[in-house]
């Protein structure tokens, strides 16, 4: 199980809008020099079982499992999809009677954006399955509780 703390942004009866600051993930992280969003916050929405409300600082955890498998998904799919429309793109252009290269650029690219729409929605359904969406798993800082300490 993967954890993160975040603070709660918004909240309802129902669910809640965690903004996490990308931290421990991205430390071990091998491409951490690369990425663009290494300091930017992530929204996450989760079910506030735990009756969370804005500002309270909570932990949400992922399934480890589950992470990886749709992290493969999203990494190597639209590569997979690239090559062999690249591939079909070439052995087509003999019978469209066109440029293979171009064939190859055309036939891999639109592999490609169908690997997209493909993975847009994989991640609508995953967002409905509970067993493998973030969760929250317990309020670390009470935000009531930290402003009347405040007040002392």
């Amino acid at each position: 199980m993967l954890t993160e703390k975040g603070v709660i942004e918004k909240a309802s009866s129902r669910k809640a809008v965690v903004r996490v600051q990308r931290s421990s993930a991205c430390d071990s992280c091998e491409s951490r020099q690369a990425c663009e969003v290494r300091n930017k916050d992530m929204l996450v929405e989760v079910t506030n079982s735990l009756d969370a409300k804005p500002g309270d600082t909570v932990e949400i955890s992922v399934p480890a499992g589950s992470l990886l498998r749709f992290s493969l998904l999203v990494y190597f799919l639209p590569v997979l999809a690239l090559i062999a429309g690249a591939l079909a793109g070439g052995a087509w252009s003999h019978s469209l009677k066109i440029n293979p290269t171009l064939a190859s650029v055309i036939c891999g690219a639109l592999a490609m954006s169908i690997s997209f729409l493909v993975l847009r929605a994989v991640d609508r359904s995953v967002g409905k399955r509970k067993d493998i969406a973030p969760r929250m798993t317990r309020i670390l800082l009470n935000a009531s509780s930290s402003q009347h300490g405040d007040n002392k």
